[in-house]
């Protein structure tokens, strides 16, 4: 299955070996790998365990964020911990091609997503986590539509420093 935008589209990823291929050098960078409060270097083994133990189940859906005209894979986007009770889920995303930042296309892909989580998966809120110094993510989500709901003064830990997270969602009803 496709989503499709304006200026990219997103497909489910697979176990093939180019998405898994893709998704380790791009989480491996350093330019995406500091936006992430997970920082352990990813593996073959680490991306398929993500794969069995949440895509597989469906307590994740993944996507490979394609540019439309040349048809390049430059990132992923996803949904995760899916709570089907409280109708929930966190939001991830990372541009892994570095020439493909400021482009607005994180934008999109958010508003893909969302539209997705919304219509497909009936979800009532997403959220998301975000460092306090990534001003140009807190930006492409506000508008995607995300809110900050809160700040949280030194809530991550990562060698010896602390830093805030802002805490951001968006409702289906504010999402129309």
């Amino acid at each position: 299955m496709e989503l499709a935008g304006e200026h990219i589209y997103l497909r489910y990823i697979t176990s093939e070996k180019t998405d898994t291929e893709n998704i380790i050098r791009w989480r491996n960078k350093e330019f995406v790998k500091n936006n992430f409060i997970y920082r352990e270097a990813f593996t073959i083994q680490s991306h398929e365990k993500w794969l069995k133990n949440m895509v597989d189940v469906g307590k994740a859906v993944q996507f490979i964020i394609y540019v439309k005209e040349e048809r390049v894979p430059i990132g992923s986007v996803y949904l995760k911990d899916i709570d089907h009770v409280h109708k929930k889920a966190e939001y991830g995303i990372f541009i892994g091609e570095e020439e493909y930042l400021g482009r607005g296309l994180g934008k999109e892909a958010a508003k893909l997503v969302l539209r997705y989580g919304f219509e497909d998966l009936l979800l009532h809120k997403v959220f998301l986590r975000v460092f306090s110094y990534n001003q140009a993510a807190l930006l492409s989500y506000k508008k995607a539509g995300f809110v900050e709901e809160g700040y949280f003064k030194d809530e991550v830990k990562i060698q010896d420093h602390y830093y805030d997270i802002v805490f951001m969602s968006v409702l289906r009803d504010d999402f129309r």
